[in-house]
């Protein structure tokens, strides 16, 4: 018994030196890139990705056939996964939306016939390379090529060398079997420390479980952190010797504003933080008081506030949000993740829960949107393939659904057969990618056939059918607005594709997608142009497009005269707090001023400008 005594007794002596130890601990103040606002106060929670490398192999002569259909089926596995990443965007808010679908575009072509398989495919029928080997020299050359370009813009060469190396990881996981990283086990609550973190793994993180993000790579203009941001989690990125500082459990006070770290913090520094999320968390109470309250402006002028819908998972948000009802119900997701089309009864099963969870408040269905670019099994086999360089000119939208019209038809009868079971003119038709008063004319055609084919099965439909209307998302559909309006019963401007057919820029492209600029002097003439023609004929108008749920350019669109606005559900609060602020006469004369403008520079100026004076009075 007596060696025992000692054992307590050192067992003792420990625990007090390390409870020295931690009264002695500091706290550290680390460093990096403000990237997303916000206070984050948490444990840390460290997570690694397994290394996407594999050691470099050669092949005999006789195994060539059999490595490229290992390639091809990395390749068909990248592109599903790819695809369900983009089935995920409807739940993420339209911010984070419109950063990461471009990219996931970008992921799918490069999976296509592109130039990293073409060279992988070479590599190993020349250079007898194993599959993961020859996707990684090629890779390596082509991001190479990339970052020697002369360009003055080095951040968007680096993102788009990123994206080349980020699909041959992929690539590479799926043909080693390195299985991915996972975010399932980060504790609610905690601060997630990572070396990286890409644009995909944002895409999977759960802002309502995560408080914040600190990697030591990264930086403010990455598509990561622009994800965080469009997130709302707050990060800090680039803080140099962070895994090494942090260790899992360690408690931790994120500034995303301010770039900062404290590890181990002072009682003082907590009580600092905690009033800070505190000042926040006041803030989305504000925001959250809006929604019930009326969307009129100071002088009485009421404006409609929707929202956009991918999936319907978004439905909750929707009602969070307060939106008046739903101003573009995209359909894609019918058609995603499907070897068979939908057929009539499938898509009133999908559209039925939709509508009577609305309870009569009004919902906008857009009919089937596709384009060669887009990852749908089930159209595959029947739409002929898009051999074009450039698949967003080619068969797409109302084009394709007129050269298919048994997709529209049984479309158009699964709209109306749910617009019987909701009060009258609740649900309203959309037609994606209009061109020309022709589509619309042609489309009418099959709609009126389809509902009288209906009543003689004895189908309720409404007695006077819902109305159709046309998207405006080319310069051609707008300037030739006003022959439209006399085929369509209302309009819907989609902005993001109406800006990127005028400036012909794609942003998914980092060459170009500087040139991408919704204010420009041209995007903003043909909206008012669309608009006036709409207005002529008392036809209702909205905008859907990303202008719409931006509260800094609602004075501009209000003084267009537009009175309804559709955006991702997050976005409602704060553009219903703008319209509350304005005045019509003063929104007007401020359009016509910035009209006026040649230069998107000084259109820049004199938005922000507005938008400042309005925040001061408020």
């Amino acid at each position: 018994m007596k060696t025992d005594k000692p054992d307590k007794a050192d067992a003792k002596a420990s625990l007090a030196a390390d409870r020295r130890a931690a009264r002695r601990v500091k706290e550290t103040v680390i460093r990096g890139i403000a990237v997303s606002p916000g206070i984050a106060i948490g444990p840390v929670f460290d997570t690694t990705e397994p290394p996407a490398e594999a050691p470099r192999r050669s092949i005999a002569e006789t195994a060539v056939d059999a490595e490229k259909q290992r390639l091809a089926a990395a390749v068909a596995a990248s592109r599903k996964q790819v695809a369900k990443l983009k089935m995920r965007l409807g739940v993420l808010p339209e911010e984070a939306q419109e950063e990461l679908e471009p990219l996931l575009d970008a992921y799918a072509m490069m999976l296509g016939d592109s130039r990293l398989i073409r060279g992988a495919r070479k590599r190993i029928e020349s250079g007898l390379l194993a599959a993961e080997t020859a996707v990684a020299d090629e890779a390596d050359a082509i991001a190479e090529v990339i970052l020697s370009a002369k360009d003055d813009d080095k951040a968007g060469l680096r993102r788009r060398a990123g994206e080349v190396r980020e699909i041959a990881r992929r690539l590479t996981r799926n043909l080693t079997q390195n299985p991915f990283r996972s975010f399932k086990d980060v504790p609610e609550g905690a601060i997630l420390v990572a070396e990286e973190v890409t644009p995909a793994d944002a895409a999977l993180l759960d802002p309502t479980r995560i408080a914040g993000v600190a990697t030591e790579e990264g930086g403010a203009d990455g598509h990561t952190a622009i994800m965080l941001r469009a997130l709302g989690i707050p990060a800090v990125l680039g803080v140099h010797g962070l895994t090494e500082a942090a260790r899992r459990g360690d408690q931790m006070v994120l500034d995303g504003a301010a770039g900062t770290i404290a590890l181990h913090p002072t009682p003082a520094t907590l009580v600092w933080a905690k009033d800070q999320v505190g000042v926040y968390a006041r803030e989305r109470t504000k925001l959250a008081k809006l929604r019930r309250l009326p969307s009129i402006t100071t002088d009485g002028e009421e404006v409609e506030l929707l929202a956009n819908m991918e999936i319907p998972a978004e439905l909750p948000l929707i009602a969070q949000a307060g939106a008046q009802g739903i101003g573009l119900l995209r359909t894609e997701f019918l058609f995603m993740n499907r070897e068979d089309l939908p057929d009539e009864d499938a898509q009133v099963a999908a559209y039925a829960p939709i509508v009577e969870a609305m309870a009569g408040d009004p919902i906008t269905i857009r009919v089937l949107d596709w384009g060669g670019e887009k990852e749908m099994e089930a159209l595959a086999a029947g739409v002929p393939a898009q051999t074009s360089a450039n698949p967003a000119l080619g068969l797409r939208g109302i084009r394709m659904l007129l050269k298919r019209p048994e997709l529209l038809e049984a479309q158009f009868a699964a709209i109306l057969r749910v617009a019987g079971r909701a009060p009258e003119g609740a649900v309203r038709v959309l037609l994606p990618m209009v061109t020309i008063p022709a589509e619309v004319k042609a489309a009418r055609e099959v709609y009126d056939r389809v509902a009288r084919r209906l009543r003689r099965r004895g189908e309720k439909l409404p007695e006077k059918l819902p109305e159709l209307g046309a998207m405006i998302e080319t310069p051609g559909a707008a300037l030739a607005a006003d022959a439209i309006a006399l085929e369509a019963d209302f309009f819907a401007i989609g902005t993001n594709d109406l800006a990127m057919y005028t400036l012909a820029v794609d942003r998914g492209d980092a060459e170009v997608a500087h040139l991408y600029d919704p204010l420009h002097p041209a995007v903003l003439r043909l909206m008012q142009f669309a608009t006036e023609a709409a207005l002529r004929l008392r036809m209702p108008v909205s905008v859907c497009g990303e202008m719409g749920g931006n509260p800094r350019l609602v004075p501009l669109l209000l003084g267009l005269g537009i009175r309804c606005l559709s955006m991702n559900a997050s976005a409602i609060p704060r553009v219903k707090q703008a319209v509350r602020s304005l005045d019509i006469g003063d929104c007007a004369r401020f359009a016509r001023r910035v009209m006026e403008q040649s230069d998107p520079a000084r259109i820049r100026e004199l938005v922000d400008g507005f938008a400042t004076g309005v925040t001061e009075r408020g």
